[in-house]
């Protein structure tokens, strides 16, 4: 997710009125309020704040649902709202600001003209107001600064980016693009972005949530992208603005030009290199242009997804994180499609992204405008609609995608098929078990099949279990400890897969000396559950103390930190190369003649293990070898697809290769089924006897 950390705590103070510019020109335009609020008594009737009050009445206990504000620090007009939350206050709105169209402009005209006999008055009480502010801003850039606006980028850079000041800020910038659009420079381009670019820092991003104002962000993104539409470039190809968190870029166009594109690099937060971002204009939308030049921009932020608030919409949880650079682009009319590639913030494997569209009418995210053509770990392709309300375009982090879906029901019906033939595979064991276990290594066989169904079985139930745990602070532990068990249970699994492996070197090169059954029971359980209980007890006590354990989206082994998955992939891969080399052993010993009737039987059973294992250890092999693969960036889905398949049905596999395709058991179980059905015949028969029934006419 994307997250800038390190914000810097908002100063003290905001505007009265957010987004409103207040006019200072004329101190005849004020109109104070005096207005006294049920409960305040921290104001008197002439409106006098009285601080010491007011800060105890925000501060300590209180009781939902109620709220207070109170004054903004000194030289800052406006107030600071606070809700009470579990008890305690929390700041909820700010409107403390410091500019005004007079400060604005004061450098300008040599003196400031803010009236003193305002000084008395409760600031927070104040209501702002002019006859007309939009044109007395107009007014003051047309008279002091006509040619590149540069006259109010001293006084709004060495401001404070309080809330007040950010919602001064959007609102001036709004004004500016609506009504000073006409003949757009470059350099009134520039002056322009300078000022956005101070309310687009990531020490600025904290302040926007106390705006009162939602649409801010919003008004920006459309006000930027309003004037940007009515610039002019002059040469063939231009870097028009260069600011940290915006870029814009320019150059001609017509049906003749090839292949367009813009190329994007910005600094991020804790990122040692810049982001890429890149607009392409396909060939064949410029087929469509008229013969005429024309032109196309595109502009780059890198901080406004974490500021942009989305409208409100059923069933969409808010916000939705943005996992790259947020794009907007100024085109011809006949221009209707564009391709745009991201690169990835948040670079993590389980990071997928949703290309869309920002739409400015209903003020959110558009899925509807973009279809993404390519998402691998890095970068993300999108082919968009634009049109006239929507310009802006970027990546949504981790939506729920196609993909997920088909993988989520693969494993749903798989998991349901593995756990119901698991179940199975007991059942029958215990039912033929009397008849199979003849011998040392028959018993020991059949202790191996029933410890790997136990094993399996017991960590597709924790697997489900984990499937409903969010990695959350509230969650960790338990997520922590689910994936504990369903690693040691899946390395169990194949630790008496590797136990299997050795009883059958132990039956084909020890034949002639007995190993007491006791012993070799200890041996199984050492190596079927001690070994995976040390690794994985290694595993979570090397990885867990830097909360490198767990992956960040899922409760299962870490990959892209720690790497901590390597402590289940090793040990299953090589105890798959194990086992294909015993079996190759086995196929060459078992080829000289038997000696003695015992050795016979017992390299019958060996025959037998030897076959269960060459069929179900390339099955696992395989099986982790797919989930390997799709380890690798720019997996095919299908890798993904058949790692989910092999890996959800192994409880099938093992039921099948494993226990039915034995023909002892099934001969076990038919003599079961007929002892059975004789059984429940001599009852029959017995029943219908004439000396039950001789019993009966007597009893009547």
């Amino acid at each position: 997710t994307f997250l800038l950390n390190s914000l810097v705590t908002p100063p003290k103070g905001r505007a009265n009125k957010p987004g409103y510019i207040p006019n200072l020109e004329d101190s005849s335009h004020y109109r104070s309020k005096i207005h006294i609020k049920v409960g305040d008594k921290f104001q008197n009737s002439e409106g006098k704040p009285k601080t010491g009050r007011t800060q105890e009445k925000c501060q300590g206990p209180c009781i939902s649902p109620s709220n207070c504000s109170q004054p903004c620090a000194k030289h800052f007009r406006g107030e600071i709202g606070f809700t009470c939350n579990k008890k305690q206050w929390q700041k909820s709105t700010e409107t403390c600001t410091s500019l005004s169209v007079e400060t604005l402009f004061k450098d300008s005209n040599g003196a400031s003209r803010l009236s003193v006999a305002s000084a008395w008055i409760p600031l927070h009480v104040l209501d702002f107001r002019s006859p007309d502010p939009i044109k007395s801003v107009a007014q003051g850039i047309r008279k002091h600064c006509p040619i590149d606006y540069a006259c109010i980028i001293d006084v709004v850079k060495s401001s404070e980016t309080t809330s007040g000041n950010i919602a001064f800020i959007v609102q001036l910038l709004k004004n500016i693009s609506t009504d000073l659009s006409d003949n757009v420079t470059q350099e009134k381009m520039k002056s322009y972005s300078e000022v956005a670019n101070h309310i687009l820092h990531p020490a600025a991003i904290s302040n926007w949530a106390f705006i009162p104002d939602k649409n801010a962000s919003s008004d920006l993104l459309q006000s930027v992208n309003l004037f940007a539409r009515q610039l002019h470039i002059h040469n063939e190809s231009e870097n028009i603005v260069d600011e940290l968190f915006i870029q814009t870029k320019g150059f001609h166009l017509n049906h003749d030009t090839s292949e367009k594109s813009f190329s994007f690099s910005m600094s991020m937060k804790n990122a040692t290199e810049g982001i890429l971002g890149m607009v392409e204009i396909p060939r064949q939308e410029l087929w469509e242009l008229q013969p005429n030049a024309s032109q196309a921009i595109g502009i780059a932020f890198p901080t406004l997804g974490a500021i942009l608030k989305e409208a409100h919409l059923q069933n969409v949880s808010l916000p939705r994180p943005i996992n790259g650079l947020v794009l907007s682009v100024a085109l011809p009319e006949r221009l209707k499609e564009i391709v745009l590639t991201f690169e990835k913030i948040n670079k993590s494997r389980n990071a997928r992204a949703q290309c869309v569209g920002w739409h400015s009418r209903k003020r959110r995210w558009d899925e509807k405008a973009c279809a993404t053509t390519l998402d691998v770990k890095n970068k993300v392709k999108c082919r968009c609609n634009y049109t006239n309300v929507v310009m802006s375009f970027s990546i949504l982090m981790s939506p729920k995608s196609v993909t997920d879906k088909i993988l989520d029901y693969v494993t749903c019906i798989g998991l349901s098929v593995s756990i119901l033939s698991l179940v199975l595979c007991l059942l029958i064991e215990a039912t033929v078990w009397s008849r199979v276990v003849v011998t040392e290594i028959s018993y020991m066989r059949h202790v191996c099949i029933v410890n790997i169904v136990v094993s399996l079985l017991t960590a597709n139930v924790w697997f489900i279990i984990g499937s409903n745990f969010n990695v959350k602070a509230q969650d960790y532990n338990w997520c922590v400890a689910v994936t504990f068990f369903s690693h040691f249970f899946y390395l169990s699994l194949f630790f008496w897969m590797l136990f299997k492996a050795l009883l059958i070197i132990y039956g084909i090169l020890v034949i002639f000396h007995r190993m007491m059954k006791s012993r070799m029971m200890v041996i199984g359980f050492a190596i079927g559950y001690g070994c995976p209980l040390v690794i994985a007890v290694t595993t979570v006590a090397i990885t867990e103390p830097e909360k490198g354990y767990v992956r960040p989206d899922a409760c299962w082994l870490n990959w892209d930190n720690t790497k901590a998955l390597l402590a289940f992939t090793i040990p299953a891969l090589v105890i798959v190369a194990v086992n294909l080399i015993v079996v190759l052993v086995v196929a060459v010993n078992t080829q000289r003649p038997s000696i003695g009737s015992s050795k016979s039987q017992d390299v019958a059973i060996i025959m037998r293990i030897s076959k269960n294992v060459a069929i179900l250890t390339p099955l696992l092999g395989l099986t982790w070898g797919f989930g390997i693969a799709t380890l690798i960036e720019g997996t095919s889905l299908t890798f993904h697809i058949i790692f989910a398949v092999l890996n959800a049905f192994q409880g099938f596999f093992i039921l099948l290769f494993g226990t039915i395709s034995d023909h002892k058991i099934r001969d076990a179980l038919r003599m079961r089924m007929s002892s059975l059905k004789g059984k429940s015949r001599a009852a029959e028969n017995a029943s219908l006897s004439p000396t039950n029934g001789s019993k009966l006419m007597n009893r009547g």
